[in-house]
């Protein structure tokens, strides 16, 4: 299947309300960097839940044929990074998320608006 980087960073976030994750944000970072179109950030309530939200969003998204390219932290319990080349999602633990403030650091990107859905 083959998804725009944007319905891609929808597609992980609606994953991840679907399991459980709080927080969600999806930041339009493409103007700003090379790194990639989005970030999507989410919270995990615990230590299981970061590495269980993780797990989810990469089999989910495999099941459509899209593979990451690259996956830091995956044994961490803090925070695990989830490389799809234009969309890179991080699951963090609260502590983690609030210590590196990624939203702070990319203060100037644009938010995308998580669907109704995907922020139960």
């Amino acid at each position: 299947m083959e998804l725009s980087p944007r319905e891609l960073a929808l597609k992980a976030a609606q994953i991840l309300s679907e399991k459980k994750a709080s927080d969600i944000e999806i930041l339009e970072i493409g103007d700003l960097t090379v790194l990639a179109e989005y970030f999507v950030i989410c919270t995990g309530t615990s230590s299981t839940q970061v590495r269980s939200l993780a797990e989810e969003l990469e089999f989910r998204l495999s099941e459509l044929g899209i593979e990451p390219h690259h996956i830091e932290g995956h044994r961490s319990t803090s925070w695990v990074l989830l490389d799809y080349s234009s969309v890179v999602v991080h699951v963090f633990y609260k502590e983690s998320r609030e210590f590196y403030r990624l939203e702070h650091m990319w203060a100037d990107a644009k938010r995308l608006d998580v669907p109704e859905q995907a922020q139960s």
